[in-house]
């Protein structure tokens, strides 16, 4: 391979990763109202030497951009922000943004909302679907819990695992994805996850023990009824009052 050859080679590999990061800051920006809903975005050139990319890399970012809502091309205007209506907002980018504007916290409870309907949901098919090799399986991952109960971190990573595991016998693949797209990002924001200590993962094992129990006695309305309580309360215990 020639040197030219070599170096256009390199230039390939790099480019989709420049034009990530590109997307990733001007996503953010736009999310945190940087740009303000109206106004348009740096001239091209400007926005090359801002990231030190080439006029290629910006047209792909802003081609990104289109697609997720965020900005519309006019004749004679530029690039402009669009109105927060058009956004994506389930696209992952757009989601962690949101987390981080000024009112993040809105949509963190916009979330425990969400959660609560569809893992009651979930937790009552669960019940009424449960299996003996389900069972086990529940049975397994609440006593890898029980065992984690002095050690925060590592509960809170079973945490997710529990859930995890009733989400897929309640069967409800659309509301599984739904949740692990939106808590995916929630889970990297510290105002979501909250401090760890030892008395809340206690309190969080006693709720995972009630809907586990309701679980097992295929009781769909009780496990409902335990899964809303338990988010619901966890959230309440570690819910910030700003994001500041």
């Amino acid at each position: 391979m020639t040197g030219s050859a070599a170096l256009s080679a390199r230039n390939a590999r790099r480019r989709p990763r420049l034009a990530a990061a590109v997307v990733e800051d001007l996503v953010t920006a736009i999310v945190t109202e940087v740009y303000a809903a109206g106004s348009a975005l740096p001239p091209e050139n400007v926005l090359c030497d801002m990231f030190e990319v080439s006029r290629t890399v910006i047209r792909e970012a802003t081609t990104a951009l289109t697609e997720k809502g965020l900005v519309v091309s006019q004749q004679g205007r530029g690039t402009i922000v669009q109105d927060s209506v058009r956004w994506s907002l389930l696209d992952p980018m757009v989601l962690a943004a949101l987390f981080q504007r000024d009112d993040g916290l809105v949509y963190l409870d916009n979330l425990i909302e969400i959660r609560t309907a569809l893992e009651a949901s979930m937790a009552a098919k669960a019940a009424e679907r449960l299996t003996a090799d389900d069972a086990a399986e529940l049975t397994g991952q609440l006593e890898k819990l029980d065992a984690l109960l002095g050690t925060p971190a590592a509960y809170v990573h079973e945490d997710v695992r529990f859930h995890d595991i009733i989400m897929r016998i309640s069967g409800d693949r659309l509301s599984e994805a739904i949740i692990n797209s939106i808590q995916g990002k929630a889970l990297k924001n510290i105002s979501y996850s909250g401090k760890l200590n030892v008395e809340h993962i206690r309190d969080t094992h006693a709720a995972h023990k009630q809907v586990y129990d309701a679980i097992m006695k295929r009781d769909g309305e009780g496990a409902a009824r335990a899964m809303r309580e338990h988010i619901q309360g966890s959230w309440k215990k570690r819910r910030p009052t700003s994001l500041k």
